[in-house]
């Protein structure tokens, strides 16, 4: 979960001065700062999952894939600032300015959920990141047990979405055309393969960051 760092509003250009001399990661929402928590183990292993597989299958194509140490800006002004936990680009990436540490043009996001941040994941953070003109697909995979849930934009501008259950499962990326495997996301995690209940699917919406 973020916790707020300033009570009063900054500009993104005074935020932007302030992260690059910190030693710690911190969002920025709507003149606001909010401070980034550590993950936990199957969190980090989660998304290097995600990022050794995709990196190894777009290995030879014009295609990047990083993961959270890439800040990503959705609207230059007041808009989000924040570090997906892994993020495909492919061809030209256009970067804020010539610090080439803010990138305006992802194709993929993939954020990796926990119960206190899956509700603003799923919407407002949703929201905010189909502002994005170059996003194709938007992936939210569970830590817990085996479920990924997969938003493809579609030539209308709406999103279609599809639910990858259980580790035979896979997803595809039309984007970079390839596959993910649920059982190589979900290596060495020990995750559940059993549906979740309703109860289990309540999470709490953490503060607008």
């Amino acid at each position: 979960m973020s916790a707020q760092l300033e009570t009063t509003y900054i500009t993104a250009e005074e935020y932007l001065a302030l992260e690059r001399k910190a030693e710690t990661k911190s969002k920025y929402y709507n003149g606001v700062i909010y401070a980034m928590s550590g993950a936990r183990r199957k969190h980090v292993r989660v998304a290097g999952n995600i990022s050794r597989e995709l990196g190894n299958k777009l290995i030879d194509r014009d295609c990047d894939v990083y993961q959270s140490d890439l800040r990503v800006c959705v609207n230059p002004q007041r808009g989000l600032y924040t570090y997906p936990d892994v993020i495909v680009t492919c061809g030209e990436e256009r970067f804020l300015d010539n610090e080439f540490d803010t990138l305006l043009n992802p194709i993929i996001v993939f954020e990796v959920l926990s119960k206190p941040t899956a509700s603003y994941d799923r919407n407002q953070k949703f929201e905010l990141y189909g502002a994005i003109e170059s996003l194709k697909e938007y992936v939210l995979v569970a830590q817990d047990r085996a479920k990924i849930e997969h938003f493809a934009r579609q030539p209308s501008g709406q999103w279609l979405m599809t639910i990858a259950q259980g580790l035979d499962a896979t997803i595809k990326l039309d984007a970079v055309e390839c596959e993910l495997s649920a059982r190589e996301v979900y290596r060495r995690v020990g995750v559940k393969e059993e549906l979740a209940s309703l109860k289990d699917e309540a999470d709490t919406e953490e503060p607008t960051s």
